[in-house]
């Protein structure tokens, strides 16, 4: 009796480990999600906030403080990365206590109920022609670690700063990244204070301007994550049927080049327009699904890239809605996964395949193991793992079942 005893709390144990390995799988699967607001007929942030997490998202990326956000947000458990807009850098750069009267008035007054875990200090600055702004960046970005650390936030909240992917010289192959040379002189120390401060270092990349760009020579399955060939970089023999990928690998290359392996690399935007001009090839719903839905499916699956396969990549999608305001070409008014009135821009396909089709699953939910917006190779992957898990599960449930009636 004592040894039937011993053998099915044994196998209580086995299968609560792998419950919570299941809870575990399922929180990674989590992708996060840019909540811009350059329009004029979104929805209020407590509607929002109902929306991300009927679709199960848990990370959002906001562009400002907005205290409407962060308040419809409290206990929700959603993470937060909020920022400091490049207008501010300077002013912060030289005076500090600029820094601290931000924190204390954006940061403070929502910690604990609202979980902001990163400060973004600027968006893109050396995209800019201005070397004055680009020397505030990193002053600025280290008044508002101080600032955060003098309000005993320092262990909650990091600070970082969003990059183009056009701070790279050179992208391909991707063990050849570097940095563009007149930017070193920022760059370099910026990195060691992501290394001093355990921050991560935050790229916008968007596959489809590689695309739109040179559509005759950029293959589209390479750009979408649909089957392909893949490319092999000759100097580390690993292969990439991404672009995405290929960039993220390129800017770690070029991290190492100023010798840093000691930084993660996160991607704060990354997306698919639904509609652009007539110039803007590739700008439709067909990609933006595919596009989208299959960076989700990898995401779920807890993908890294060829040379950090050990890392599930840490993803920002653009964005939440389409934003009418935004200036620019017709793209840039088009990259959301919603209208403003909470319907998804892709329409519900529960038979779609590769690019034809796009959606949202049951709720509207974003969940991999429903959503209708993977191709249907992508769909089957997952189901598969959904289903093993599961399997797994039951049958030791039902080896103790039997155990006791033994």
């Amino acid at each position: 009796m004592g040894l039937r005893v011993r053998a099915s709390s044994l196998l209580l144990s086995l299968a609560l480990e792998l419950a919570v390995a299941l809870v575990s799988v399922s929180a990674q699967q989590k992708f996060g999600i840019n909540y811009g607001q350059i329009a004029n007929d979104l929805p209020d942030p407590t509607r929002v906030a109902g929306l991300l997490q009927s679709m199960n998202v848990n990370k959002v990326k906001l562009y400002d403080a907005d205290p409407r956000v962060l308040t419809a947000f409290a206990n929700t458990g959603v993470e937060f990365i909020i920022a400091v807009g490049n207008e501010n850098l300077q002013t912060m750069a030289s005076n500090p206590a600029a820094a601290r009267q931000w924190v204390a008035t954006h940061v403070q007054p929502y910690i604990p109920a609202t979980r902001i875990t990163c400060v973004t200090v600027g968006n893109e600055v050396f995209s800019s022609n201005d070397t004055v702004m680009m020397s505030s960046l990193l002053p600025a970005m280290k008044a508002v670690y101080a600032a955060l650390g003098g309000l005993g936030l320092g262990s909650q909240v990091t600070v970082s700063s969003a990059h183009s992917v056009n701070v790279l010289a050179t992208s391909f192959p991707p063990s050849s990244g570097a940095f563009r040379e007149e930017l070193a002189e920022y760059i370099q120390p910026i990195l060691d204070f992501h290394a001093q401060t355990g921050s991560p270092f935050l790229i916008n990349a968007y596959p489809f301007f590689a695309y739109k760009g040179s559509p005759g020579t950029v293959s589209l399955p390479y750009v979408l994550f649909e089957p392909n060939p893949g490319v092999r970089d000759p100097n580390t023999n690993l292969s990439y049927d991404n672009m995405l990928y290929a960039q993220i690998d390129a800017v770690y290359a070029a991290m190492k080049a100023m010798g840093h392996t000691d930084v993660a690399v996160r991607i704060s935007e990354t997306g698919w327009p639904s509609k652009g001009d007539e110039d803007e090839t590739g700008a439709t719903v067909q990609n933006a699904a595919a596009y989208n839905g299959n960076l989700m499916q990898r995401i779920a699956m807890g993908q890294g890239t060829p040379l950090k396969p050990n890392v599930p990549i840490d993803v920002y999608v653009f964005a939440l809605f389409n934003e009418d305001m935004k200036p620019g070409p017709t793209s840039e008014r088009n990259y959301g996964l919603f209208y403003p009135n909470g319907s998804p821009v892709y329409a519900i396909n529960s038979g779609g395949s590769g690019g034809s089709g796009g959606g949202f699953g049951p709720g509207g939910s974003l969940n991999p193991y429903y959503t209708s917006m993977f191709s249907s190779s992508s769909k089957s992957l997952v189901r598969t793992t959904f289903l093993t898990e599961r399997v797994m599960l039951l049958l030791l449930l039902q080896a103790i079942v039997i155990l006791l009636q033994s």
